[in-house]
This record gives structure tokens, C-alpha cells and sequence, in this order.
């Protein structure tokens, strides 16, 4: 384990200059158990942590990398099986968020930076079969354009993976659409698909969000929902439809960090450093083209943004070290 720390310190000496001494001299706390960080389902997830991995390792710490549900890692955080998850949606998370931090067991250590888009998005394909669009209203005359062999006659949704979590049901519902609700298998998958339909030119409805690389190759337009209002996911009296909850957009929320309640305890500097952290869609756009458009290797693109944004990143480190 001595020699572990060594190298970490040695590497840090390297990567940072001057950070290194300070961070070992500082409330590091534990450095000979790894911190954990969740790994969840989609590329610009894996650069979030990663980044901040990498940081962390810079700094003195060691770094576990945990694959984990978007669901279950806020269960596993309770008892340090996680410490941190480091790009919670809070549009998509719902009662598992709120359940998490009840339990004294959780903390949120603040917003990652990221500014969030969720909501239906349709292609030019589409436009040009409903010519009604981008109002949600047309919807309800071209379903069958956006029909597949396993919606038909309903319009089909390409909705987010099972187990990320979906509105869309309630909502298709509450607006008395006549499309139906498919979930994709992956993020790749849905990418997968945006792109086929995208060559083919055939219309497609997605659920999907932003930042994501896909919207530098793919032009693709918000469909026009009834606005959020407080109260129109919990009170049928809110909303377009008297009779249903979920007649409303997606509330346009954060992008939040949540850690393990005992991290700033155990791990004090780690809990300040990420507590401090921060990417914005400029910095992590970028990356996420170069994995998933260029093929690019993650690890080696997260290590080359690190190296190349100091002057980022390390301010956290020094004011978390001293």
C-alpha cells in the first residue's frame, strides 16, 4: 500500500507541480482506502467522474472506479459501497434522490455545472411530416409517420432505458397522444437509432437531453410542450389536463453531486476538492466527440483535458489542501 501512495504522490509531483506537497501535507484523511466513484450508463457520465478521478488521484488519493445503477447507486452511497456520485439529474432521479438524503446517509455537495436540456426532440424527417411542429398539438394528427412496426397504428416514442427512469408514460397519457412509449436499450442504442433515422431520413420521436455530442451531428428540435408549472407532476389541477398529472415539460432542473455523508469526515480534502468541482457543456462536449464520434479512448482523453486545464482544476485542489 506504501508504494501505491508513493506513486500517487510521485505522479501528482509530475502532473501538478507544487499541489502535490501541499495536498499530502493537508487533512487528507484516509489515503489508504480508495474513494469510490460511481459509474452509471452514458459516455458523458464516465467523463464526469473520470475527470474528477483524475484530480483526485493528482492530489494524493486513491481512485476506485464502481459501476452502478442510476437508481441503486443512491442506496449503495448510504454505507460508503459508493462515496460519491458525481452527475445526478434531478429530473430523472424522482424519489430516490429525496430518499437518499433523508436518510442522513447522503449529502449533496452542491451543482456540477452543467446546464441541463430533457424533453422530446424530433428530426427534420419529422418536421416535414408533421408539419405542426414544433407545437406538441400536431403530434396528435401524424402519429402514424411516427410509427414503427411494433407501435403502429400509435406513433412510437424512443424513450430513455428502462432503468434510467421515465415520465413518459403519464405524460403520453395526460396529453392523450396516440404514441406509445419504447424504451431504447442503451444510450448507444438511442444514438444508434437518431443516426440510422437521420441517414434514412425517416421521422423519428426521441427522448433525449443536452449536453450530448449527438446534436453536432444530428440536427434535432425540441417539440414545444405544455410549460412546467410547479404542482403539474403531483396535482391533476395543474396543467393542460384537469384530470392528470404529468401535462407539462420537464422541469428544467440541475445537475447535482452527492457524496457519501461520512467523505468529509474520512476524507476531508477529497469532500472539499469535489465539493468544489465543476464542467461545464463547453468542456465536456468536446470530450464526449472525441469518444464517441472520433473513437478516441476515454481514459487517454480525460488525461490529455487534465493535463491541458490546470489552471481549471487546480485552484480546487489548492484551496481543498490547505
Amino acid at each position: 500500500m506504501k508504494r501505491r501512495l508513493i506513486g500517487a504522490a510521485l505522479a501528482a509531483a509530475v502532473g501538478v507541480g507544487g499541489f502535490a506537497t501541499t495536498a499530502l501535507s493537508a487533512e487528507m484523511g484516509d489515503t489508504s482506502e480508495p474513494i469510490k466513484l460511481a459509474m452509471n450508463e452514458w459516455t458523458g457520465q464516465h467523463i464526469t467522474t473520470k475527470v474528477a478521478g483524475q484530480i483526485l488521484m493528482r492530489a494524493g488519493y486513491e481512485v476506485e472506479y464502481v459501476t452502478a445503477g442510476y437508481y441503486p447507486q443512491l442506496t449503495a452511497i448510504r454505507d460508503n459501497t459508493i462515496s460519491a456520485t458525481l452527475e445526478i439529474w434531478s429530473s430523472n432521479i424522482g424519489e430516490h434522490y429525496t430518499e437518499a438524503l433523508a436518510s442522513g446517509q447522503a449529502v449533496d455537495i452542491g451543482d456540477l455545472g452543467l446546464v441541463p436540456v430533457e424533453t422530446w426532440f424530433y428530426n427534420d424527417a419529422a418536421a416535414e411530416a408533421c408539419p405542426g411542429l414544433p407545437s406538441w398539438e400536431a403530434l396528435k394528427g401524424c402519429a402514424e409517420a411516427l410509427a414503427n412496426a411494433e407501435s403502429f397504428p400509435n406513433g412510437r416514442l424512443l424513450d430513455y432505458p428502462a432503468d434510467w427512469g421515465t415520465s413518459n408514460v403519464d405524460r403520453l397519457t395526460a396529453l392523450n397522444l396516440p404514441i406509445n412509449s419504447v424504451p431504447a436499450g442503451s444510450e448507444g442504442a438511442l444514438v444508434a437509432e437518431i443516426k440510422a433515422a437521420q441517414d434514412a431520413s425517416e421521422p423519428l420521436l426521441v427522448m433525449f437531453w443536452s449536453p450530448h455530442w449527438v446534436h453536432a451531428a444530428v440536427t434535432l428540435h425540441p417539440v414545444e410542450l405544455p410549460a412546467y408549472e410547479d404542482g403539474c407532476y403531483e396535482d391533476a389541477s395543474v396543467g393542460v389536463n384537469p384530470d392528470a398529472t404529468y401535462d407539462c415539460d420537464w422541469l428544467r432542473g440541475r445537475i447535482t453531486k452527492v457524496a457519501w455523508v461520512g467523505m468529509e469526515g474520512k476524507w476531508p480534502a477529497a469532500h472539499a476538492l469535489l465539493s468544489s468541482y465543476q464542467l461545464s457543456n463547453e468542456h465536456q462536449i468536446p470530450m464526449m466527440a472525441a469518444v464517441d464520434v472520433d473513437g478516441g479512448d476515454l481514459d487517454e482523453v480525460v488525461e490529455a483535458w487534465v493535463n491541458d486545464n490546470e489552471a481549471v482544476w487546480g485552484p480546487w485542489v489548492e484551496a481543498a489542501t490547505q
